[in-house]
């Protein structure tokens, strides 16, 4: 008999069963559900609903209930539907009747939502834990290559010199933004919807502000009906996911480009990479391939809760069973990246001469010259065409802007001066370009003093 079989004359279509069932995905929701399950029993006992040695019989039996679950000794059928029905039914084979009286005041509609807005939080702090992690994995490797010149890219063509060190740190900054968006979202995670019972609130004088100071959440809903039906705490994760999937997409495109023979910028450890199965040769950077590809899983997960949200009248209806499994696949996605990104970024190899090769042996300080000719009073228009024509020149000849002699300049404009050679090596290309937020080593090293300051904070 089911726990909700009483008005039911059939039993249940067994493919409908099977269908119906979320026990398969819902089953890691147990320490959430029998965490909440101990603050409505002790809350409903406080406020005279159920005796307290009803209520002390309940919370040993769902203590036993959650040892049982940790040790993989509870039996899962899809006939019990969920894992709130699982554990209520295992409390009344254990104690027997007044297990019954557990539901007391509530909902599985309001049950549901609080084990998932548990979990997000719980969840949230697991992610900005690894975030901050991987930034100061970042900070790490960009100190440790401090001094590394490599080219900076605009159209996937070569632009302006940069520092390794401030590319890495760019994507500090994108992970930096991620982590807020997490801890912000966590103020909608905390928000307590217990007491909402199905959608209209209970006939019990339940002490909702009890259960929320038990399980430490700020914020009460307001409305019973908005309570069970809301689903926007998830909505705001996924798509926090799914933004600092596409952070870590890039950077996955960025080393995998690095890694090729063509760039050849960077050597991914033995350990981050495999083989071919009938090419000898052959070393991959999967993992940064799979993180990369997953990022549709993690934007699909997204879209797929926006799809289903996006036509349900309130309150409660089953659709809503779909929250939780492409929840739970991009917890797991964000945080095995996270791990892995970690770990690989570590072990990486740098080979500074190969980047300082390929910015030296192209037109990456053209910039430089024209800002040259802008200090000396040219306008910038009429700079830019003069260097153009430079490079042009270059370019049919063979040659590289660092080949120009002084008269070859001083023929392109009479404001050149000898001086203007010293701009053209890469390294003082970087050197010069000292504003805040700039690729400059002092600049750098400022970035770095502020990425220090943050990894610091609590």
């Amino acid at each position: 008999m089911k726990l909700w079989g009483g008005r039911f004359s059939k039993e249940t279509d067994a493919l409908v069963e099977a269908f119906n069932a979320s026990i398969g995905f819902d089953r890691r929701l147990y320490e959430e559900d029998i965490r909440g399950s101990m603050a409505h029993c002790r809350m409903l006992a406080a406020c005279g609903i159920i005796e307290q040695a009803e209520a002390d019989a309940i919370i040993a039996g769902l203590a036993e209930i959650r040892e049982e679950i940790a040790a993989g000794k509870m039996e899962f059928t899809a006939a019990l539907e969920d894992i709130h029905m699982h554990i209520e039914k295992r409390l009344i084979d254990k104690i027997g009747p007044v297990g019954g009286k557990l539901h007391t005041g509530r909902s599985r509609n309001d049950q549901v939502a609080l084990d998932l807005h548990m979990y997000v939080k719980k969840e949230i702090l697991a992610t900005v834990a690894l975030i901050k992690n991987l930034q100061a994995v970042l900070v790490e490797v960009a100190e440790k290559h401090h001094d590394a010149v490599m080219p900076g890219y605009t159209h996937l063509q070569r632009a302006q010199p940069v520092l390794f060190a401030h590319h890495l740190l760019a994507y500090f900054w994108q992970l930096e933004r991620d982590r807020e968006r997490f801890l912000d979202a966590y103020k909608r995670a905390d928000w307590m919807p217990l007491g909402a019972g199905a959608l209209a609130g209970t006939t019990f004088p339940v002490n909702r502000e009890m259960v929320a100071e038990e399980l430490e959440f700020a914020t009460l809903y307001e409305n019973s009906m908005d309570a069970v039906s809301d689903r926007d705490f998830i909505v705001e994760f996924l798509a926090n996911a799914a933004i600092l999937m596409m952070h870590l997409s890039r950077l996955s495109e960025d080393l995998i480009l690095w890694n090729s023979q063509e760039f050849g910028f960077v050597i991914l450890d033995d350990a981050f990479t495999t083989g071919s199965s009938i090419m000898p040769q052959k070393k991959n950077p999967d993992v940064a391939e799979l993180v990369r590809g997953k990022t549709g899983r993690v934007y699909g997960h997204l879209m797929g809760l926006l799809t289903v949200l996006k036509g349900l009248p309130l309150t409660y209806n089953k659709d809503l069973q779909e929250d939780k499994e492409g929840l739970f696949d991009t917890v797991d996605t964000i945080k095995i990246c996270l791990q892995l990104y970690a770990a690989m970024l570590r072990t990486l190899q740098v080979d500074k001469e190969r980047m300082y090769a390929a910015v030296a042996g192209d037109f990456a300080s053209a910039t430089d010259l024209a800002d040259y000719l802008v200090r000396k009073g040219l306008p910038f228009r009429e700079a830019h065409a003069v260097v153009g024509k430079l490079v042009g020149k270059c370019v049919a000849q063979g040659r590289r802007l660092v080949d120009l002699t002084v008269a070859e300049l001083q023929e392109a404009s009479p404001f050149f001066g000898p001086e203007a050679l010293e701009l053209l090596p890469p390294e003082n290309c970087v050197a010069a370009r000292t504003s805040r937020g700039g690729t400059a080593a002092e600049a750098v090293e400022k970035q770095l003093q502020k990425a220090r300051e943050i990894l610091a904070q609590d």
